[in-house]
């Protein structure tokens, strides 16, 4: 039995795959506290591989995004193995990098957040990564060029980050645009689906 917080059809919001059809399957529980986190840890179902497959099958999106919380915690090889034999689908993870991350996953997006305030850090352990996706809360953003998880294709995607106060949001998204353009190596990520008013 899993502790799922939700699954649900929507578009891809952030990162190198913004605006594709998926089927989002999001865990309960982490292993980090982030102040800004949108995933309520206390919510959700347990259920079973057999009812996540169904539920997952309702929907024709050839992408599911397993996301969290920390998926890691929740999800093994045998697993993935599962997931894609029964659905047909590739499969995303969404992870903060401080857990083993399972074979046969099709796309690994690497989300750290070591070095932001008010976040205990845990060391990455992950080993690779096609893109890393940084929570820009005004940070040093060097030391996630020498993460053991970015190789020299892995994309570098720095993202604001989102408050519920409107000018704190506004603020963040003009800062990490300034950040962008003073450091080429970074592409702007933004969450398109708050834009878009959906899920």
């Amino acid at each position: 039995m899993k502790k799922i917080n939700e699954i649900f059809y929507s578009l891809q919001g952030e990162g190198h795959h913004t605006g594709f059809p998926s089927v989002f399957i999001r865990f309960s529980g982490c292993n980090l506290s982030c102040p800004f986190c949108d995933t309520s840890h206390q919510s959700g179902i347990f259920m079973t591989d057999d009812e996540i497959i169904r539920a997952v099958n309702l929907y024709k999106a050839g992408w599911i995004v397993i996301t969290g919380g920390e998926p890691c915690m929740h999800i093994d090889d045998d697993f993935i193995r599962m997931l894609k034999r029964t659905t047909g689908k590739k499969i995303a993870v969404e992870t903060n990098g401080t857990m083993p991350i399972p074979a046969g996953i099709d796309w690994i997006t690497v989300s750290p957040k070591c070095g932001i305030p008010g976040i205990e850090p845990l060391p990455i352990v992950a080993d690779r990564a096609d893109e890393i996706k940084i929570v820009d809360a005004g940070q040093d953003l060097e030391p996630y060029f020498s993460l053991p998880c970015r190789k020299p294709q892995t994309l570098m995607y720095l993202q604001p980050c989102f408050v519920n106060d409107p000018g704190q949001c506004r603020a963040n998204r003009l800062r990490t645009v300034r950040r962008v353009l003073a450091d080429p190596r970074w592409t702007l990520s933004v969450q398109m689906h708050r834009f878009l008013g959906i899920p």
